[in-house]
């Protein structure tokens, strides 16, 4: 038989009812009810789905509705305990600002009294170790760090600076504006310009016992150069301020560079004594070997270069770098060499025994060495990019003896023979000092007034006047003198 369509269409509607009806049920159910409500739905409603398929999904939606169950109760829990624990900081005489947090939506609230909850903890953390922070900082934080004078007249960033070994002490700069100055420590005077170099002067280091320099390029060649100079007589106090003031005043703008010109007068010297080219790429470093017969060569083709200076031969090539190399620095008293490059490693060569060139590799960093300094112990003291500073012992270099982690990138770094201190320069401008167990002692004062104002490249000891024992240099074309006061019980420890 056919049915009308007005029969069809009241059974629709009685069959809409129906489902309606049981998805009411369904809601309204107990739990024990909830299996049985589900199938009875599932059969009574039509749908395209092949029954395995809507079982399998209906199987799939009570668990989530589970889960969602048990976090209901596990928030349920949580509420319970911040409850109790803002009631008995309450009974401790502290009191919980905000509403019940049972009231208004559970999540709103039980995150409002979690935050309180931490803030308390951390009010509470900070008074219980408040004792301890101020035994630590009346011995740690008494470092006098004044600065004193302010070396300007380079038309570029100052790359590297070094103190002069023998008298008369002066102050020597190498900049990118191909440059070399050697200044009065005392008034802040050019003394003497050295403009031999076709690139950027990267390096300046003098000789151990005779007026001589040698400075490394972007030319790819290092210079060695005689110099000789006769310091000012001091000025009288008054125009000592006077001097200061206009040191604070500079702008490193370019409109500068041509008024930087005039106070900074001194005489040229543009032939070097003595020409060492043989590397294939830019000149990064170079010092002196003890006795001041040698020199050694860093330069970003990878190898190091050992120099006869009466000759001007190469007497030995060091390669083993697999990138460029960023600093070389050599032992005080020994024939020892170290070489910091790119590759995160830095090379401790040895040439005590004339037959045998010992190398070492260490691999301590995960990022570009910019130096590796020795110390007047037996210690090595590298700085990286991967902002760490590693205080190494020589007799056992496995793994260092101290760790230094900073904010910033360090570049190359400087050790007082004397005080034992570690001067870090940064790439966010900020100067710190470390004694060799990895505690901080200071950090230099930098404002818009004093301290520099781009990044710091280079540090430098002076162990023989006392009113000026430290110097920086950066990237703002200046040169700073810093006084470093450390208490005799910080020396000690």
């Amino acid at each position: 038989p056919v049915e009308s369509g007005n029969s069809a269409a009241a059974r629709q509607v009685k069959q809409k009812r129906k489902s309606h009806s049981l998805s009411i049920r369904r809601t309204n159910s107990t739990e024990q009810d909830r299996p049985g409500m589900q199938r009875d739905m599932l059969e009574g409603q039509e749908s395209k789905l092949p029954m395995a398929l809507r079982s399998n999904l209906l199987d799939l939606f009570g668990q989530i509705e589970r889960e969602f169950e048990n976090l209901y109760i596990e928030n349920l829990e949580l509420r319970r305990e911040i409850e109790s624990l803002n009631e008995r900081l309450a009974g401790e005489g502290q009191t919980v600002d905000g509403g019940d947090p049972s009231k208004g939506a559970l999540k709103t609230k039980a995150s409002h009294s979690t935050s309180q909850l931490s803030q308390k903890l951390k009010t509470t953390y900070k008074a219980s170790t408040s004792k301890i922070v101020s035994s630590f900082k009346a011995t740690t934080s008494r470092a006098v760090c004044q600065l004193v004078k302010e070396y300007v007249g380079h038309r570029d960033g100052i790359w590297d600076l070094a103190v002069t070994r023998v008298q008369p002490l002066v102050l020597g700069t190498a900049s990118a504006d191909h440059c070399s100055m050697l200044w009065s420590i005392e008034t802040g005077k050019c003394l003497l310009k050295y403009a031999g170099h076709a690139g950027s002067v990267n390096s300046i280091k003098f000789h151990p016992t005779e007026q001589m320099a040698l400075t490394a390029s972007g030319d790819q060649t290092a210079h060695i150069w005689r110099y000789m100079v006769q310091l000012p007589l001091p000025p009288p106090p008054a125009d000592i301020s006077a001097s200061l003031e206009d040191d604070v005043d500079f702008s490193d703008k370019d409109e500068a560079d041509g008024e930087a010109d005039g106070p900074n007068e001194c005489p040229t010297i543009r032939v070097a004594t003595t020409t060492l080219k043989s590397h294939q790429g830019v000149v990064i470093a170079a010092d002196w070997l003890v006795g001041g017969k040698q020199v050694v060569t860093a330069s970003w083709d990878r190898a190091a270069n050992l120099y006869d200076v009466e000759t001007s031969e190469l007497v030995h090539t060091l390669t083993g770098h697999d990138q460029e190399l960023t600093h070389c620095c050599t032992h005080p008293t020994q024939r020892l060499v170290v070489t910091s490059s790119r590759d995160t490693t830095f090379r401790l060569w040895d040439f005590r025994d004339p037959s045998i060139h010992s190398v070492k590799v260490f691999q301590g960093h995960t990022d570009t060495v910019t130096s590796a300094v020795f110390t007047v112990g037996d210690n090595v003291v590298s700085g990286s990019d991967d902002r760490t500073v590693k205080v190494w012992d020589l007799k056992n270099m496995r793994s260092p003896i101290a760790t230094i982690r900073t904010d910033s990138a360090v570049n190359r770094i400087s050790v007082s023979a004397n005080q034992r201190i570690i001067a870090l320069p940064h790439d966010n401008r900020q100067v710190r000092l470390f004694d060799m167990n990895g505690v901080r002692l200071a950090r230099l004062p930098r404002s818009n007034r004093q301290g520099h104002r781009r990044m710091v490249c280079c540090s430098v000891w002076n162990e023989e006047n006392q009113a000026c024992n430290l110097f920086t240099c950066g990237f703002d074309r200046q040169a700073i003198g810093w006084n470093i006061n450390i208490p005799a019980l910080l020396q000690e420890k």
